[in-house]
């Protein structure tokens, strides 16, 4: 049976399996947050070209924090020593951002998660570096069609079942597949909280959504076949049959009559190509 927990937001939260339901004093709060993510997922549209390392888009993603008043959430988050993941190609998620260069072709995942006045916004897009091979780029549109799927389904009375669903129909009907080994979580005060939110799944099933319920919806979705690896830095996961991977995140919260997107773009660069 599924907990849920009316929280009081001027009081320290905890991790306690419990799913939140929050007020509109934590909207206000996600809102900000996640607009930040999302203006800086913005701002690195014209530096995520061929030549550029992921180390210096780092670099960019944590000025644009500071410079908004917020946090880079993955600094030190668990030894992690840097201010977003950068995912290329076949790497799933969570690349670790260094001298590796972009080159003409590539595509690539940046997640970005921010902290500001105690609030997570947490997102990520993908980008087609220069000109994207024909499957590529259509990999990268039916995944952010996947994200949009799900999120239509996030509204009260429906499961969080109905969301994986949404998202796994679409994705097999391309001859895709849905990774099954991460998901997307709840998200507030705290970084990764209840509920998980799984990918691929059965409609009616799962914990109720209700009013006040924050979490990320974020589907990793593969060419080949789901199965992933972890590599020796114990961060980057990548396909086992190293075919190619997309990703899409946003933060959204359950309303009275459907949900709130807080991450999306304000210049309405939400999927690629951003012309």
């Amino acid at each position: 049976m599924t907990d849920y927990l009316t929280v009081e937001e001027d009081q320290p939260q905890s991790r306690t399996g419990a799913i939140k339901l929050h007020g509109p004093q934590a909207f206000e709060g996600m809102r900000k947050a996640g607009r930040l993510a999302a203006e800086i997922l913005d701002a690195l549209v014209p530096h995520v070209v061929p030549g550029v390392t992921t180390g210096e888009l780092d670099d960019i993603v944590r000025e644009h924090t500071l410079r908004g008043g917020g946090i880079p959430a993955t600094l030190g988050y668990r030894g992690f020593t840097h201010s977003c993941c950068i995912s290329i190609n076949h790497v799933v998620c969570h690349g670790i951002p260094g001298d590796k260069k972009l080159k003409e072709g590539d595509i690539a995942n940046i997640d970005v998660t921010v902290i500001v006045d105690g609030w997570h916004g947490d997102t990520s897009r993908m980008f087609l570096i220069g000109k994207a091979p024909v499957k590529a780029a259509r990999l990268v549109q039916n995944t952010y069609e996947c994200l949009m799927l799900g999120i239509e389904q996030a509204k009260p009375g429906n499961h969080l079942g109905d969301i994986s669903h949404a998202i796994q129909v679409h994705a097999e009907a391309q001859r895709y597949s849905v990774v099954r080994d991460f998901c997307g979580h709840g998200v507030g005060q705290l970084f990764h909280d209840a509920p998980e939110v799984v990918h691929a799944g059965r409609p009616g099933t799962g914990p109720e959504l209700r009013p006040g319920m924050f979490f990320t919806i974020e589907p990793m979705i593969n060419i080949g076949k789901y199965a992933v690896k972890m590599l020796d830095d114990g961060w980057t996961a990548v396909t086992r049959d190293r075919s190619l991977s997309a990703q899409f995140e946003h933060s959204i919260g359950i309303t009275e009559t459907g949900c709130e997107i807080f991450t999306k773009s304000p210049a309405g660069l939400d999927c690629p190509p951003y012309l």
